[in-house]
């Protein structure tokens, strides 16, 4: 029962929070915090315990949960946990932590419906990233949409509806897309087998026609890679992320675009190994024209949190390089990148919000001179702009070096390209550092520097991005045995050699 809980605990937090809130809003924070903080302890308990696993048998799980729900159709609640998902987790309830914290005070309006919708994103998200059985993946997918459409439309900003509708709408029709994709596959595994199942590990045994598999691929692919999001499928993201509140902005670029990465390494490269084979090369191509695209956009926008968008854009064109490399080295360089974007990212959005709290804009022309009135915030401003173009020693730059170097063994020329993302990341990079914390003070602001829990949220997150940066063999221990698995199924060693 230690996986459902982790779903159950948030959503009874959920509404415990909601319900807290009619007669305290405090008591109703310290709920919903104190709720993450209880799934964030399961997990690290479960990483302590297994982390001499790496080497065990590549279909292993560290922890299991499987229970009939609806026999007649296969349907089982099936839930599982290994090092990839794990991995994920722990960043998941770290930046929900965050979340949580970052609203502290920016939220005072329906506090506790606000974190009812907070936590029921993150079970969503909890169940995504656990969920065996392609059925319940779905139901946990759609899970995730709903109240991150609140979470928008009514704590985000001037534009907030149209860009919560524009999410919703682009998610929720990809979506579909992969439940018919889901429904097609089973059926095709009772037509072979005889057994109708929605259970991952039977449908990956599915006898498919090369043609249906290139179908039921793209179904499951165009889901994924709206949500990563990948180019041109990213139409959606500047506008949810300048619009969101700071909470719904670091969970959107910290944890729901990494749902799209984990689906392309769970389950469309091993359930469709041919067809991912066959598309690498296009799908590296959109992964490197995303890596342009974003970078160089960013470097043009003057609003930060819309910056702060585009650099994701840019990013996780590099997870999508990595996915299809076909290599173990650019997968695991894929999942670092996933992990520490979405600390980094997620550390940009709260110093955004922190900013547009004290000075009422987010306009990087109208700051100017902020080392001088705050030092301690804008050399944390400092530090996560330097992650976001990738210097060395903090954990970006681990996840696009693997993620080149692995890239590299597979296609010169589009590494090659794929670097000048990086020149263009030092543009946006120091273009909003000196801009915003350095130079003259025009406007002789007299702002409060940060305060302890502020020092708290952007301390640990320094302190990540620093341990994943100077020292990721804990990450890529715990991911390798996964990333092993969903690699050689798609791609044979003898094409990785080549």
């Amino acid at each position: 029962m230690i996986l459902p809980s982790l779903v159950l605990i948030l959503i009874v937090g959920g509404i415990g929070s909601w319900i807290a809130a009619r007669r305290s809003e405090v008591f109703a924070r310290w709920i919903a915090l104190g709720s993450v903080l209880a799934d964030l302890s399961v997990c690290l308990g479960i990483w302590v315990g297994h982390l001499g696993r790496s080497q065990s048998t590549p279909k292993s799980w560290f922890v299991a949960f499987d229970l009939a729900w609806i026999p007649q159709f296969g349907i089982r609640i099936h839930l599982a946990i290994d090092g990839l998902s794990l991995a994920l987790l722990l960043l998941t309830y770290f930046l929900g932590i965050m979340a949580i914290l970052s609203s502290w005070t920016e939220i005072d309006e329906r506090v506790g419906f606000f974190h009812f919708n907070l936590l029921w994103v993150l079970a969503g998200i909890t169940g995504v990233f656990l969920a065996m059985d392609l059925f319940v993946f779905y139901l946990f997918w759609e899970l995730m949409l709903v109240p991150m459409y609140f979470l928008i439309g009514i704590w985000g900003h001037e534009r907030r509806i149209y860009a919560a509708t524009k999410f919703f709408l682009f998610t929720q029709l990809s979506g579909l897309l992969m439940l018919v994709a889901i429904i097609a596959l089973a059926v095709l595994h009772k037509q072979s087998t005889g057994i109708f199942t929605f259970d991952y590990e039977q449908l990956l045994e599915t006898a498919l026609t090369p043609r249906a598999a290139r179908l039921l691929m793209l179904g499951f692919l165009v889901a994924f890679a709206v949500k990563l999001p990948a180019f041109p499928f990213h139409t959606w993201l500047p506008d949810a992320h300048t619009e969101a509140p700071t909470a719904g902005s670091v969970v959107l670029a910290g944890l729901l675009l990494k749902t799209g990465a984990y689906g392309m390494i769970r389950f469309v490269l091993p359930l469709f190994p041919g067809p991912s084979h066959e598309l690498a090369p296009v799908l590296m191509t959109f992964g490197v024209i995303g890596i342009l695209y974003g970078a160089v956009l960013a470097v043009g926008q003057t609003d930060l949190k819309r910056l702060v968008a585009y650099t994701s854009v840019s990013h996780m064109g590099f997870v999508l390089l990595g996915v299809f490399a076909g290599n173990e080295t650019a997968l695991e360089g894929a999942v670092v990148q996933m992990v520490s974007h979405g600390i980094s990212t997620g550390a940009l959005f709260i110093l955004a919000g922190l900013l547009q709290e004290r000075m009422h804009t987010r306009e990087i022309s109208a700051m100017g001179g902020l080392w001088e009135t705050m030092p301690a915030l804008s050399g944390a401003g400092m530090v996560f702009a330097m992650a976001s173009l990738g210097l060395p020693g903090l954990g970006d730059f681990v996840g696009e070096f693997l993620v080149l170097l692995g890239a590299y063994r597979a296609n010169v020329p589009l590494t090659v390209v794929a670097t000048l993302g990086l020149l263009a990341a030092t543009l946006y990079g120091l273009r909003f550092a000196v801009n915003a914390f350095q130079g003259p003070n025009p406007h002789h602001w007299q702002l409060p520097d940060m305060r302890p829990r502020e020092w708290a949220m952007l301390g640990l997150m320094m302190a990540c991005l620093l341990w994943i940066g100077l020292y990721p063999q804990p990450v890529l221990n715990s991911v390798r045995q996964s990333l092993a698995v969903a690699q050689q199924s798609t791609f044979p060693q003898e094409v990785v050699r080549r």
